[in-house]
């Protein structure tokens, strides 16, 4: 029986252990500039982890000192939680199933279109003073700053720059449809007749500005989050098989203790 129980404070002790994943992840999601100025996703992937991480450690005391009121409380906290991360791996999944990235006339980056994104992602951003407070936190990042160290000086060089990201693509140029001349990667010099497409009039030179009113911003942003989030997504959908694996192991050497357990009394009264 003592054996018993230390298999059930051994697999305890695995949960608590395949939680830090799951914060690491969060974690990691709140170094990233963009995560960290929406500020969706990671803290309740941290909160979950934590949560995940005192759960087990409950019920590895549980098991250790031999407490089946704890050990109980533990299967169901364990068991809430393992759908609780499963429903989130769910759900981040489902919002960042479509994406974004055409093609423009030549350019070998792409450029993204916000009506592709999910709506709830979109009504994320369109909260009352959300995006105020999310462009004036993009403007104080080095994303746009940034290239003109380390993107091309040139118009051509800059034109076959694949490498620029959903978010420089978006916030840190006009769009390629608006016919904006090419001075620097952050300065363009604006056409006699700009586009009535309003991200064209949203364009701005100076570095408080540039392209962070536009919708084009708005879609490299989400296609930045989608690209992070399902990075993230796949740590959380595999912690939760874990988990739920270790979760099933537990519940057997539990039950196998209990019975155990039943059975010495049995023989006590018996003899």
């Amino acid at each position: 029986m003592a054996l018993n129980y230390l298999a059930v404070a051994a697999i305890n002790f695995v949960a608590a252990l395949l939680s830090l994943p799951v914060i690491a992840a969060g974690i990691w999601l709140s170094t990233q500039p963009d995560n960290a100025c929406v500020q969706i996703l990671q803290w309740p992937v941290i909160a979950l982890g934590v949560a995940v991480l005192a759960v087990g450690l409950a019920g590895f005391a549980g098991a250790f000192w031999r407490l089946p009121w704890l050990l109980l409380a533990y299967l169901a906290a364990m068991l809430a939680l393992v759908i609780a991360l499963a429903c989130l791996a769910a759900f981040v999944f489902a919002v960042t199933a479509s994406s974004s990235g055409r093609p423009a006339p030549s350019r070998a980056f792409l450029e993204y279109d916000l009506d592709d994104y999910s709506g709830w992602l979109r009504a994320r951003l369109d909260a009352p003073g959300r995006w105020d407070r999310v462009k004036a936190c993009l403007a104080a990042t080095p994303t746009c700053s940034d290239l003109n160290q380390t993107a091309p000086a040139t118009a051509q060089g800059f034109f076959t720059a694949a490498w620029l990201s959903p978010l420089q693509s978006g916030c840190c140029k006009p769009p390629t449809r608006c016919g904006y001349t090419f001075v620097t990667p952050t300065y363009w010099i604006s056409p006699v007749s700009p586009d009535a497409d309003p991200d064209c009039a949203a364009w701005s030179n100076e570095q408080e500005k540039y392209c962070y009113s536009c919708a084009s911003c708005k879609a490299g942003l989400l296609q930045n989050l989608r690209r992070e989030w399902r990075r993230a997504d796949l740590i959380l959908a595999v912690d939760a098989v874990a988990l739920l694996s270790v979760y099933a192991m537990g519940c057997y050497a539990f039950r196998t203790a209990k019975t155990d357990e039943l059975f010495r009394r049995y023989r006590q009264g018996y003899t």
